[in-house]
């Protein structure tokens, strides 16, 4: 039976709740700042489409420039340190922005290099992330901290964009980066109080390898695997699509369909609830079907209907954009469900930092190239039409996955094998039945 998404393991691990809470609290100031920085842009600053594009690329173009070392480096140093570091620099720079605004400084220029400069330290926290996560909890806790994070994450989201659109329509977009800021001072605060301390290797034990050796080797890692190599070219895909549209779905909403601010965050809100749906059943359809048919169910299945939300007015037109987002976050939330887990148990604990590092860096990699890409075609040739051209990548980019061994299998494999080499998975012998998932 499914664990609750507030019982279990959040009531018995301490240093998890705390994780939990601020991860929650980061990931609500990320879903504001996804509304109110494009407003600002919009209008505030009365940017063109291209330039909230732009906006958008800023953000994740730190994955271009130092995803792959940032993996090397942090497996080289305790995790949470590097944590604490980048949740402090984030809640300085969103706490210049309205500072800025009011000494009449603030610029898309200065937007940019708040982007920029708070994606850096996104790398570092989400490198360290995923990495400290496995040590903190016993493998056997690790879907459900999973299942909890993701699907808190996406209510996070919810809360965010409904509360983003409500801030900068009673108060103003400005005023929402002194909520971003806020949170991020509670995720400070809650991971310093964690008690869990990661063991340190005497330096005689660490290797002393050059960093591009240690770089070469998280590519390796993921080039000569075809699990990994077939999760992370459909994620590069995936996320080139989803940004596409994410980066101007904003504008379209306010200046193509018409609606208002509130009404907009409102929306997006809406949308944000298919990720609670896709964290609380990724676990339970896996349990009968397999994590493998699942994440094709999830990613491919589900991502036909992003091609409801170009067909959006406004009206009870609003409704297929809710009904097309829904499915497609619920899809995208339950995968990424699947995969941390799968990641988790199948890579050995000391490569960790560089699987994260470089699966994120080819991935996360082409969410600036998504964004630049919305922001040229909306500007070329309309928001409508760059609106059916991204969001019809989402389920091309599932493609991957179906013309992939994946498609053979009922499960992802358990763990790598020893002695190097493409584990098995369990392939299609027989009909679904429970327990029968490797884990």
């Amino acid at each position: 039976m499914p664990v609750t998404p507030f019982g279990g393991l959040l009531r018995r691990h301490r240093d998890f709740r705390l994780l939990w809470c601020g991860e929650t609290a980061g990931k609500y100031g990320a879903a504001v700042t996804q509304v109110t920085m494009p407003l600002i842009a919009v209008s505030t600053l009365h940017a063109d489409t291209f330039a909230i594009g732009l906006l958008s690329a800023a953000g994740w173009a730190p994955w271009l420039v130092i995803g792959l070392p940032a993996g090397a480096w942090v497996d080289r140093l305790p995790r949470r340190p590097v944590m604490l570091t980048a949740a402090a620099v984030s809640l300085a720079l969103f706490a210049a922005v309205p500072a800025a605004a009011r000494s009449g400084l603030l610029s898309i220029g200065l937007l940019l290099t708040v982007a920029l400069l708070t994606g850096t330290a996104a790398v570092f926290f989400q490198t360290a992330y995923g990495a400290y996560l496995p040590g903190l909890l016993d493998p056997a806790d690790q879907p459900e901290g999973n299942a909890k994070l993701h699907g808190s994450a996406s209510a996070a989201q919810i809360a965010g964009q409904g509360s983003g659109g409500l801030i900068a329509q009673l108060a103003g977009a400005v005023n929402g980066m002194f909520v971003n800021a806020a949170t991020f001072l509670v995720s400070l605060l809650c991971l310093t109080g964690i008690r869990f301390r990661e063991p340190r290797l005497p330096r005689a034990e660490r290797p002393p390898r050059a960093l591009a050796a240690e770089v070469a080797e998280g590519l390796r890692l993921i080039a000569g695997d075809r699990w990994l190599r077939t999760l992370t070219l459909f994620a590069a895909a995936s996320n080139l699509a989803l940004m596409g549209y994410q980066s101007i779905q904003v504008v379209f909403l306010v200046r193509t369909v018409g609606l208002a601010p509130g009404l907009v965050g409102g929306l997006l809100a809406a949308v944000s609830l298919g990720g609670v749906a896709g964290a609380l059943c990724a676990r339970h359809v896996a349990g009968r079907v397999g994590d493998a048919r699942a994440t094709l169910l999830f990613e491919l299945g589900l991502a036909v209907t992003a091609l409801l939300m170009p067909m959006t007015t406004d009206g009870p037109g609003v409704a297929l954009f809710a009904a097309g987002g829904f499915c497609v976050t619920a899809g995208v939330v339950a995968g990424n469900v699947l995969k941390a887990g799968f990641q988790q148990r199948y890579c050995p604990p000391h490569l960790l930092g560089r699987l994260t590092a470089t699966s994120s860096f080819v991935s996360y990699g082409t969410l600036p190239l998504g964004a630049l890409l919305g922001g040229a075609l909306g500007t070329a040739l309309g928001l409508r039409t760059a609106m059916w051209i991204t969001t019809a990548g989402i389920p091309l980019a599932g493609l991957i996955l179906f013309f992939s061994p994946i498609r053979h299998s009922r499960d992802l494999p358990a763990s790598a094998p020893p002695g190097g080499g493409t584990p098995r998975a369990d392939h299609d012998d027989g009909p679904a039945l429970p327990g029968r998932r490797p884990r």
